[in-house]
């Protein structure tokens, strides 16, 4: 609804209401009848008991006489005032009706103000959710997005020996393309040095070689090296990278985290606070996307239109606050690491106090190595291991992170 709209039907509101005001004053103030009109009726009764008192001849004539003229001058100044005081109680009703709608228009011109958007025509729930659906599909690509971020040198390490092997391993993969182990080996360490956006290039390489073989930690490793790489951006590649990460595990909490941020993103804060309560509600409490999702979720309520919703009770959360990650862009490649490494700790603690999925510990040993913490990423390895040791398919999944962290 544009402005010329609202304003017609809020002066329409205040004229109806002002005038529904005006006619229950009027109402009231002609059932309590001023004190001048009960004069009027007392003085008329005091004339028929005059006229009834001359019958009984308990008073001459003349003194009846006196008494009518007398009481005829009080009834004609009573009936004076009672017009007066009907008048002014009638034009005082109207004057305080249109005080109460001019109040009216007021208040709505405020609300609008402070809640409306000037110019802006109104949107039906079916016109907003084909506009959202536009919006996601016309919505910038990965290498669109990178292009807009600050423009940074590709990090070095400081270690010039180890500087070097870093330059031949780049050289190396890049005249094997079917090397899978390379990929996997040039993803891992562009990541710990910052550069995402080629460790993204390296891990895409690691999903083509591995085919029908690929895990789900390996998904969403890829989608995480191009939300960084975009500055927390969930381009259509990512999103791409979440959808089949979610076909072959629909729970876990790192990918629908990821996935209600891109439908936030894209206009459906709807489906996004659905996603994102059900993550809150599930816990665990020190989960590296509790935190985030905690800071935002008033304000997600609010654009997904749920009254009064409150925030359910939890622990003490460790990981990433949104602040850290509204600011990821901006980060140095150092200060982007050490984000990870808060988050690859909070999952470390939780796993080995509470437990969780293999997914999870599989998630973890891949940080770690990403992380070039290779001997933390074996300790967990062998810690997993004998906590799955009845359960083939969880030994698999372990197995598939070992090998893509080279640790077997």
């Amino acid at each position: 609804m544009d402005i010329w709209g609202f304003g017609i039907i809020a002066v329409g509101l205040a004229l109806v209401v002002s005038a529904l005001l005006a006619a229950a004053l009027r109402a009231g103030r002609a059932q309590a009848q001023p004190t001048a009109s009960y004069d009027v009726q007392v003085y008329r009764d005091q004339l028929a008991e005059v006229d009834r008192d001359l019958a009984r001849g308990t008073i001459a004539a003349e003194d009846a006489a006196r008494v009518r003229t007398e009481v005829s001058r009080r009834i004609l100044a009573a009936d004076k005032d009672a017009r007066l005081a009907d008048n002014k109680g009638g034009r005082g009703s109207v004057a305080l009706a249109v005080v109460l709608g001019m109040l009216l228009l007021a208040g709505s011109g405020v609300l609008y103000w402070q809640l409306g958007a000037l110019g802006y025509a109104d949107r039906g729930l079916k016109t907003r959710i084909e506009l959202a659906a536009e919006r996601r599909a016309e919505r910038p690509t990965q290498t669109q997005a990178e292009a807009g971020q600050p423009q940074q040198p590709l990090a070095q390490e400081d270690n010039a020996d180890y500087a070097a092997l870093i330059e031949q391993l780049r050289a190396t993969v890049a005249q094997r393309a079917d090397d899978l182990q390379g990929h996997i080996l040039l993803a891992q360490t562009e990541a710990r040095l910052g550069n995402f956006s080629q460790a993204a290039k390296a891990q895409a390489v690691v999903l083509r070689l591995k085919g029908d073989a690929v895990t789900t930690a390996d998904l969403i490793t890829q989608a995480e090296l191009l939300i960084f790489a975009a500055g927390g951006y969930v381009s259509p590649e990512a999103e791409d990278a979440l959808r089949r990460a979610l076909n072959i595990d629909d729970t876990d909490g790192s990918a629908r985290f990821y996935w209600g941020e891109m439908l936030i993103q894209t206009g459906r804060p709807d489906l996004g606070f659905r996603i994102w309560d059900a993550l809150l509600r599930a816990g665990p409490a020190d989960a590296p996307w509790m935190a985030p999702i905690r800071d935002r979720m008033p304000e997600l309520a609010d654009l997904a239109g749920v009254q009064g919703y409150t925030l359910p009770e939890s622990d003490t959360l460790r990981g990433p606050s949104q602040q850290d990650m509204n600011n990821a862009a901006s980060m140095t490649p150092q200060e982007r690491m050490q984000m990870i490494e808060g988050m690859v700790a909070s999952l470390s603690d939780r796993l080995a106090t509470e437990g969780g999925p293999a997914s999870e510990w599989a998630r973890l040993i891949t940080a770690l190595s990403v992380l070039g913490r290779l001997d933390d990423a074996r300790a967990v390895l062998d810690n997993a291991r004998a906590t799955f040791d009845d359960d083939q398919t969880a030994l698999d999944i372990l197995t598939s992170a070992a090998e893509q962290a080279e640790l077997e």
